[in-house]
């Protein structure tokens, strides 16, 4: 199946090989799909900005959404994130995905692949690793009060924090 999309920053068209949700690359377990992270309240509501007609209606409908930026609409109702231009001043943001990690994880979930790319970006969640040892390290288990930026900051990469 293939999927067109065109919006303010990508006019683009993307093939599904694989079934939604299925067959993902080795050691890539995250524990959120895109709806549950969208439900629970990532990148203040805003990562899209109204642009997300190529994904499935069912993962907005108890999204967190805003118009602009929010960090209320975060989970921890902290902000968590830099911005687009900080993702492209590193280097962070690849040509497919301008909208950087979550958007290249939604595709991914649905079923497209690039090797390669698909490759640098589960070795870039695997290295989010080091943030849930320091909340496991400085945490008591359960206490989501803990360390919220990196509660956060984990959401945003589908790690589920609350069960730490």
């Amino acid at each position: 199946m293939s999927i067109y999309v065109e919006d303010n920053l990508q006019r683009y068209t993307y093939v599904l090989t694989e079934p939604a949700g299925e067959n993902f690359g080795e050691g890539f377990t995250p524990d959120l799909t895109p709806k549950q992270m969208l439900n629970l309240g990532v990148f203040g509501g805003h990562y899209f900005e109204g642009h997300h007609d190529e994904f499935p209606d069912e993962w907005f409908e108890n999204a967190k959404l805003s118009d602009h930026h929010d960090k209320k609409q975060n989970l921890f109702q902290i902000d968590a994130s830099q911005s687009r231009q900080e993702w492209q001043r590193k280097g962070w943001i690849y040509e497919e995905d301008p909208r950087g990690w979550f958007q290249w994880y939604c595709r991914y979930y649905l079923g497209r692949r690039i090797p390669t790319e698909d490759a640098r970006q589960i070795k870039r969640w695997k290295n989010i690793q080091r943030h849930v040892s320091q909340v496991q390290k400085f945490c008591v288990q359960g206490d989501v009060s803990c360390r919220p930026r990196q509660r956060q900051a984990l959401l945003h990469w589908a790690y589920d924090s609350a069960k730490l």
